[in-house]
């Protein structure tokens, strides 16, 4: 099993790459690490790169790194997944913070692209846009949720956190309460992307830095039941919705097994459990009872 430490960088085609580099750029405030004439890769200013931009027909989420421990026998990966069946080749210089890496897809498709080496980017001295600490998880929509689940668990080394009802898992790979979402649907693509922010007051700032820009928010600012994180959404002009969140539930301890005390939590202690299916997206905040524009 490739025991994935933390999400890496998604990549994402697209038809209009300046649109796109000066959204992530002025808007999220991510920093330009490298740009080629069909290729661009951003990072937080912390030194993450998130995303990977590459010239497509249109928009659409293609790609996902993943970082397991460094010092990691990249063979040992390669001769693991070739024993489940698992078609797999060896790449290098991936991005410029990656020199090498294993490359495969995942059951629905994705290219994911497993790195245990990382080399931080460099801090460009800009300042501006909302700048967030990570890209801190990818939710999918999924013919088999279960399908799924199982391969991200059985095979990458992540773990369940959630679920609600049979339809909808939350899946954590460090602390975080989930760096992964399936969620059932009839036709497979992205449902969201998120970057986490420093603390609340920074969703708050993030929100009037989308104002400034002009893009309004689809939902939020809610606090949601599972995971408990402050969030607000937009959409960004390639029309992928986007997560901007702080507070997540945190499992420090596994051996503990359970979150972080808090005081919105509803048990005491707050474990992973599945939840009933008619479960609230969140507790307060336009939206609680399910009922809200652009968030199908």
């Amino acid at each position: 099993m490739i025991e994935t430490r933390r999400l890496g960088h998604a990549v994402f085609s697209t038809p209009e790459m300046n649109q796109q580099v000066e959204y992530y750029t002025q808007v999220l405030g991510l920093s330009l690490v490298e740009r080629t004439s069909k290729r661009c890769v951003l990072a937080t200013k912390v030194g993450h790169e998130c995303i990977v931009l590459e010239e497509g027909d249109k928009p659409w989420h293609t790609g996902l790194a993943l970082q397991v421990a460094p010092g990691t026998d990249l063979g040992e990966l390669a001769a693991m997944l070739t024993r489940e069946g698992i078609a797999n080749e060896r790449r290098t210089d991936i991005t410029p913070g990656v020199r090498e890496a294993i490359a495969f897809k995942d059951p629905k498709g994705t290219q994911m692209e497993v790195y245990a080496e990382y080399d931080f980017a460099p801090d460009d001295g800009i300042r501006q846009g909302i700048m967030p600490l990570k890209l801190g998880h990818v939710a999918w929509r999924v013919n088999d949720v279960q399908k799924l689940t199982r391969f991200y668990c059985d095979i990458l080394g992540f773990r369940e956190s959630d679920w609600i009802g049979d339809h909808f898992s939350f899946l954590r790979c460090g602390v975080d309460h989930h760096t992964m979402n399936f969620a059932r649907y009839p036709e497979e693509r992205l449902h969201h992307f998120a970057f986490e922010l420093k603390d609340v007051p920074a969703v708050h700032q993030a929100c009037d830095e989308l104002t400034r820009h002009k893009i309004q928010l689809v939902w939020g600012p809610i606090r949601h039941v599972v995971g408990h994180n402050v969030a607000a959404y937009h959409r960004n002009p390639e029309d992928h919705r986007i997560e901007m969140y702080a507070e997540m539930d945190l499992l420090k301890d596994e051996k503990l097994g359970y979150f972080e005390p808090r005081p919105w939590h509803e048990d005491r202690p707050q474990r992973p459990k599945h939840w009933p299916k008619d479960t609230w997206r969140s507790q307060w905040g336009f939206g609680s009872f399910g009922t809200f524009p652009g968030y199908p």
